[in-house]
């Protein structure tokens, strides 16, 4: 065993028990607390690697994108934020086929204002999916399905990895990997729903569950294409054999967003 996975378990053993708890039993204000710190700190990480010699843009950055993730963490229940959310997803995810171009184009305004959105705005999602009267399961149910297909793609592309997935996004990718994360993240989104959704079709939990590992993948190449502009490796170095905040809350921001704009939408 390699003393990067070494370290990514250790941060899961640590990790996993303390969000079980939280989402299980913590108080819906410490949730929220605890969220707006990782989105404050994923901000942090985001401007630093971003504007490295420049501390005006930096702290220009991080108060846009603070401000934005209190006003959905205090905005409460919101038709409007909700698709809006959704919206951003659409276009952030769209904009990888053209990131080549974007990549040329980008200017300290545009990237300012990326983190602010991207990070900000759609990082507090997570918790608008906690407010709501089922939230919990939701959560709870979502991050091990995100959880599940990261860990699956991580050892299927260890193993069988051969062919790049998105080389000039991000080289360690493999299709392999991406398959392992979509088979992960089905067997765990279908027993989990059996656990705390059986209210759900299994079909509908079936796609569910795939969207979301596609979303999660498109989520991860999205934040790889941010640190390609930076030329960075890992967004920081606060989490052993994982790297930054950002770099594990990448899978998740797209998912938790299109989840609670989903259920809105279908299930209000």
């Amino acid at each position: 065993m390699d003393a990067n996975l070494k370290a990514r378990i250790a941060t899961a053993i640590v990790g996993i028990p303390l969000l079980v708890w939280l989402i299980a039993w913590g108080p819906p204000w410490l949730f929220a607390t605890f969220f707006f710190i990782l989105t404050a700190g994923a901000l942090y990480e985001y401007f630093a690697m971003t504007f490295p010699q420049a501390w005006r843009r930096r702290l220009a950055g991080n108060t846009f994108g603070v401000a934005l993730a209190l006003t959905v963490i205090l905005s409460g229940q919101s038709v409007a934020l909700e698709y809006f959310g959704a919206a951003l997803v659409l276009i952030f995810s769209a904009s990888l086929f053209f990131h080549e171009k974007l990549t040329a184009q980008a200017n300290p305004l545009l990237r300012t204002l990326l983190g602010g959105w991207y990070i900000g705005f759609l990082v507090p999602f997570v918790v608008l999916l906690f407010r709501r009267p089922d939230g919990r399961a939701w959560m709870g149910w979502l991050l091990f399905v995100i959880m599940a297909g990261d860990s699956a793609a991580y050892f299927m592309g260890r193993c069988f990895g051969k062919r790049k997935l998105a080389p000039s996004l991000s080289p360690g990718k493999t299709v392999a990997g991406a398959w392992g994360y979509l088979l992960g993240s089905l067997v765990v989104g279908l027993v989990g729903a059996a656990l705390v959704l059986q209210e759900f079709s299994w079909l509908e939990i079936m796609l569910l569950s795939l969207a979301l590992a596609a979303l999660g993948q498109v989520g991860d190449l999205f934040e790889s294409w941010i640190k390609r502009l930076s030329a960075v490796k890992d967004s920081g170095n606060i989490l052993p054999g994982h790297g930054g905040l950002l770099d594990r809350l990448d899978s998740l921001i797209f998912p938790a967003v299109f989840t609670t704009a989903y259920l809105r939408m279908f299930h209000s």
